[in-house]
């Protein structure tokens, strides 16, 4: 959601199988080896867990903070100064699009003062992210660089599959309920109705006929006049 350019509003486990008898037969050390199998695959699913947690934390984070900051800037020192202005003002959600020069920069400095190192229940904690992102290498650097959440302008499945390997909520931009439902079938938590000025609030009623487990976040066209309005149609944030 967008109050103005700046701004807008949201929000298989690999288990290991263990081998048969014979194969531990094999070998002299093999239940050695099986057991140290089994507690690698333990290991496996305990991190595997912990990412989902950590991806399923940061999506809440993003709905129960109903507006993500949408911040572009000339430069990465001004797009950071944008964004400190806004968590000092409540925002708990900063999105930082790819269209702003040296945007990983200032991505990996605002995710270890914000994100990163911050605790969560802190009045200076907020959730860093990465917008605008095109392609899945993109989105790599981004995350590896502190991003703990990637919006795109579209659906592209190669994106949301990186992201979805490293338990990253990804949230690409959709115009028809086929797009959202395929970005869906991909595994999205939160998709994006972008424009959202091309559609109205009725286009979430709509979609949340057939699709009522549907996150959709508008972007573009909502303003604090017609914020209601969307919020009552269903909009995640």
């Amino acid at each position: 959601m967008e109050e103005s350019d700046s701004y807008s509003c949201l929000f298989q486990a690999a288990v290991g199988s263990g081998g048969g008898e014979a194969a531990v037969r094999r070998s002299p050390h093999g239940r050695q080896h099986d057991e140290a199998g089994r507690r690698g695959s333990k290991s496996i699913r305990i991190g595997e867990e912990a990412d989902m947690l950590n991806k399923l934390r940061v999506t809440q984070a993003i709905a129960e903070a109903g507006v993500v900051a949408v911040l572009r800037a000339d430069s990465a020192e001004e797009v950071a100064r944008m964004a400190r202005h806004a968590i000092r003002g409540g925002i708990k959600a900063i999105e930082i699009t790819m269209t702003v020069p040296m945007a990983l920069q200032a991505i990996q400095q605002l995710a270890a003062e914000y994100s990163s190192k911050a605790d969560p229940a802190s009045d200076t904690y907020a959730i860093i992210g990465v917008g605008t992102v095109l392609d899945p290498e993109t989105a790599r650097a981004a995350i590896l660089s502190g991003a703990e959440f990637v919006v795109a302008p579209a659906v592209n499945p190669d994106t949301i599959t990186l992201c979805n390997r490293y338990a990253v909520p990804v949230m690409p931009g959709t115009m028809t309920i086929r797009d959202i439902q395929t970005a869906m079938e991909l595994g999205v938590d939160i998709v994006k109705l972008f424009p959202g000025s091309a559609f109205g609030p009725d286009m979430i009623t709509a979609v949340k006929g057939p699709l009522p487990q549907a996150n959709i976040m508008p972007t573009g066209g909502v303003s604090l006049a017609n914020l209601a309005l969307w919020v009552k149609a269903g909009a995640v944030a």
